[in-house]
């Protein structure tokens, strides 16, 4: 004989599983969220973190294999670094870096405001006339500038690398900057015009104040984009006009160690570049943000 369940009451409520208090899923997927933003952050930042670590390394330790972790620091290889003649190069690079930048801004401010508060006929195929310099690749027309340069007798020469820079940052630079002058109100401009202030003093005395933000963002783009540049200053420049990336690529060997000098010179490469966004955070995070919330 086989046993039977009881009949199950009909009116009886059916048993439902616990509900979780929607504080603590949203604390809970808090924690996800935030446990995986620093694996990610720890991810990014480790090659960095291994790179300064090598360069205070001697060279039979940052060759050895398994990796040195406890090691006595040394100086050794920043002191060949400076030692080796990198004035020069540092110096190249604070020219090209420098005056290309500024050429950058004194070009492509007049030109985006031109785009953005008086647009002119047909901005949108000037916007992509200005874009489209940047879809060529730089190998295409290295064979003609090197031409170009040659026959002008402009070979090994820091201003070649001032020109072209500037060529390379300014497209991006316009694109840029116009989205930032689109967000400045027309009241302000209308304002001004009532006071009787004039096209140069308005954008003086006006414009550039409310997107300075926008512009330090735009500078320091164009100042790393101009100092980590290698492939124009390979292939244009031998000795009196090699910049940075030319002197790290130098610290490479056919023979002996040189892992961490070669560290050491990236380290110090990269230290303008990071102390220039760490003094600018502050406009550049502004200015990155600008146009994000309406």
């Amino acid at each position: 004989m086989t046993a039977t369940a009881p009949p199950r009451d009909a009116g009886a409520p059916a048993a439902r599983a616990p509900r979780r208090d929607p504080a603590t899923r949203r604390r809970s997927t808090g924690m996800l969220l935030t446990t995986l933003t620093w694996i990610l952050a720890v991810g990014f930042f480790f090659p960095v973190a291994w790179l300064a670590m090598t360069a205070f390394k001697q060279e039979a330790e940052a060759q050895s294999d398994p990796p040195t972790f406890f090691f006595t620091p040394t100086l050794d290889q920043f002191r060949a670094v400076v030692e080796g003649g990198s004035g020069t190069y540092v110096l190249n690079s604070v020219i090209a870096t420098g005056v290309s930048t500024l050429l950058v801004l004194l070009l492509g401010i007049p030109a985006a405001y031109a785009l953005s508060i008086r647009p002119v006929e047909k901005v949108s195929d000037v916007l992509f006339f200005f874009i489209s310099t940047k879809m060529l690749p730089v190998v295409a027309v290295i064979v003609p500038i090197y031409v170009i340069a040659g026959e002008i007798h402009a070979l090994d020469n820091i201003w070649t690398l001032v020109v072209l820079y500037t060529a390379m940052n300014l497209p991006l630079a316009v694109w840029m900057m116009r989205s930032f002058f689109q967000e400045v109100p027309a009241e302000v401009l209308e304002a001004a015009a009532m006071d009787g202030a004039g096209l140069l003093k308005t954008l003086r005395s006006v414009l550039m104040p409310m997107v300075a933000p926008g512009i330090a963002a735009t500078a320091l783009i164009c100042v790393i984009f101009a100092w980590n540049e290698f492939f124009f200053a390979l292939n244009l420049t031998a000795s009196r006009a090699a910049t940075v990336p030319l002197f790290i690529v130098s610290t490479m060997t056919s023979e002996g160690l040189f892992l961490a000098r070669l560290c050491a010179a990236a380290l110090l490469a990269s230290l303008p570049v990071i102390l220039a966004g760490w003094i600018a955070q502050k406009q550049l995070v502004r200015g990155l943000s600008m146009g994000a919330i309406k």
